[in-house]
């Protein structure tokens, strides 16, 4: 299974569209981890799932969301109710409470990828403004059985770098 995950666009359309147009042949499932900006039937919002960020203000947007993908549970959050940036307990919790196996979020425009007890921590970066690197940046992430790979890649689509590991770990 192959997931397409980008946060932080910040009222960019164009970028959004632009990525989902390059993956939407090539993955199995779009998620957005809030901070779009956009309403939340904006044709640029359409194929995602997606959360509401602290910047976003169209009510229609989920604080959280679970998504079931078949042998994984997905729990997505933008993070900034969750304390993102000082812990990631809070949002471990919530997981836990949730069943997820992966944890999505965005908010601190700062890419990163850990197996925590068991659980995939995912943050894409921002695909607009990026506080860690140069580089806007959105992640690509293949699950085959128990083993994970995760692809940052530029708003550019070239590869940035990856990370490997297993919810065995």
């Amino acid at each position: 299974m192959k997931l397409l995950i980008v946060s932080d666009n910040h009222g960019d359309a164009h970028i959004i569209t632009e990525v989902r147009k390059h993956w939407e042949d090539k993955v199995d499932y779009m998620l957005h981890a809030g901070d779009s900006e956009l309403p939340f039937d904006s044709e640029a919002m359409k194929p995602f799932v997606k959360v509401r960020g602290n910047c976003d203000f169209d009510s229609s947007y989920p604080e959280d969301e679970v998504v079931d993908c078949g042998d994984i549970k997905i729990f997505i959050t933008h993070g900034h109710l969750y304390g993102i940036k000082s812990s990631l307990d809070r949002v471990r919790y919530k997981a836990d409470e949730n069943n997820a196996d992966v944890v999505i979020f965005g908010h601190s425009h700062q890419l990163g990828a850990e197996i925590l007890d068991h659980k995939l921590f995912l943050n894409p970066g921002s695909i607009r403004l990026p506080r860690d690197r140069n580089e806007p940046t959105y992640a690509v992430v293949n699950v085959e059985n128990l083993q994970v790979e995760v692809v940052f890649y530029t708003n550019q689509h070239d590869k940035l770098l990856s990370w490997t590991g297993s919810f065995n770990d």
